[in-house]
């Protein structure tokens, strides 16, 4: 992929520039350059990724073929959820993950050229002082960490599909750590109201029957469920999914 044209950063302050470079072309294919960042993550097209480069400027491309990658890989499939969420929640996905990606980047250039203990410190330190893209891509640049995180922690979850998502998960953790004795009469009787709404049904893509040791999303429009692998939507991406509308729900809107 790219990479190759540009000089490989050996010291600190290299692996910072290379790292502001890439920065500033994701925080401009996330804001000034959104409306072809987003024509460009078409669903219909295969894996795609989101790429920063040393230059401050981006580009969306497949991920590259040789294993292992030479540099670590941006997040797989961006484009997959991008109608299936709000843009606002699918563009602070995507600023999410590409936060994790630069400081992956950054980081293997420290372990490729033996970074001691001081150099990355002090690597991670320059990079801190940067609000993260999803800080500016969310306004919340001018905010400290600590809050923005209180405030994300303390936005009250949507309701629907979103809390059957929630009690399915709950019961898988159940099974691992069981409740305490004051607790199980109440929590038995959640568990049967939810238990006659999953039970006996039917994967909407593949047929399979529900499985509580498996994540589920059920469909605003049609009300089916479906195996969240089988529609390629993890417990991460549905997070940020207000309304979900299934692959062919999706596909009727779409027609003229």
């Amino acid at each position: 992929m790219e990479g190759i044209t540009h000089p490989i950063p050996r010291t600190v302050e290299e692996v910072f520039s290379d790292f502001r470079g890439r920065r500033a072309g994701l925080i401009k294919a996330l804001t000034n350059d959104m409306v072809k960042f987003y024509q460009t993550c078409d669903p219909e097209k295969e894996n795609l990724c989101l790429y920063g480069l040393p230059n401050e400027t981006w580009e969306v491309n497949l991920p590259v073929e040789e294993v292992p990658p030479e540099l670590p890989e941006p997040a797989l499939g961006i484009n997959f959820a991008r109608d299936g969420m709000q843009e606002k929640d699918w563009v602070s996905l995507v600023a999410v993950h590409s936060d994790s990606w630069l400081l992956s980047v950054a980081f293997y250039f420290g372990a490729r050229f033996g970074f001691g203990k001081n150099e990355r410190k002090r690597l991670f330190q320059m990079i801190n002082e940067l609000p993260t893209i999803f800080e500016v891509v969310s306004g919340n640049a001018k905010q400290s960490k600590d809050l923005s995180v209180n405030n994300n922690n303390s936005k009250s979850k949507p309701s629907g599909v979103k809390s059957r998502q929630s009690e399915s998960l709950t019961k898988v953790a159940k099974m691992s750590s069981p409740a305490p004795k004051e607790e199980e009469e109440e929590e038995d009787e959640s568990e049967d109201e939810s238990e006659d709404d999953e039970q006996g049904a039917v994967c909407g893509a593949c047929g399979d029957n529900y499985g509580t040791d498996e994540f589920w999303i059920c469909c605003d429009a049609c009300e089916k469920w479906f195996h969240g692998k089988c529609v390629k939507i993890t417990p991460a991406k549905a997070e940020h999914i207000k309304h979900y509308k299934c692959p062919t729900c999706s596909n009727k809107r779409a027609r003229p």
